[in-house]
């Protein structure tokens, strides 16, 4: 099905960038926005962002390495196995689900591991991948978004945020396993 679909959904996505790089300017244009001046302004708030938001991801950073480095990362997904295998969520999976609302980054390297391992066609690397662009890191969020305009209370962001992840691991299992098996 998705082999059918192929030429077409290539010929789209190369044809979005081009057409994205003349259409906004285009658009600009057309409503008499001073382009350059609004983008100046945006970088201008940008790099202000990033100076208030440094603490927290700071602190987001050495509590991901702390829990990294410690092997409870290993501990958890040791214990979870069970559970998740009855699931359909293979255990080497595992690592990245409990990574990915922590650490975009340190769940990529675990995602690139399984794929070097397991091969990206793999039901692993589908499953790993799949999970991967259908979940949130929902803590460096909170940390980072969340403290850069000083919002204090995330205790149902943190729930909505972790209820969305396991829904979108769930269903990243289930579709994987229906399309690839």
């Amino acid at each position: 099905m998705l082999d059918a679909l192929r030429p077409a959904i290539d010929t789209f996505s190369y044809a979005m960038v081009p057409f994205l790089f003349v259409a906004i300017p285009v658009l600009a244009v057309a409503r008499k926005v001073r382009l350059y001046e609004e983008f100046v302004e945006g970088a201008k708030g940008g790099f202000e962002t990033a100076l208030r938001i440094i603490p927290y991801l700071v602190a987001i950073l050495v509590a991901i390495g702390m829990f990294r480095a410690s092997g409870a990362l290993d501990l958890l997904a040791g214990l979870l196995a069970p559970l998740t295998e009855r699931i359909g969520l293979p255990a080497e999976i595992l690592p990245v689900a409990l990574m990915r609302p922590l650490s975009g980054s340190g769940s990529l390297g675990l995602v690139t591991e399984l794929i070097q391992v397991h091969g990206p066609d793999s039901l692993i690397g589908r499953i790993a991948s799949t999970i991967y662009g259908s979940t949130e890191t929902t803590f460096y969020v909170l940390a980072v978004y969340f403290g850069s305009v000083g919002i204090r209370r995330t205790r149902h962001a943190v729930v909505a945020g972790l209820l969305a992840d396991c829904v979108g691991i769930l269903t990243a299992v289930w579709i994987c396993r229906a399309m690839f098996l």
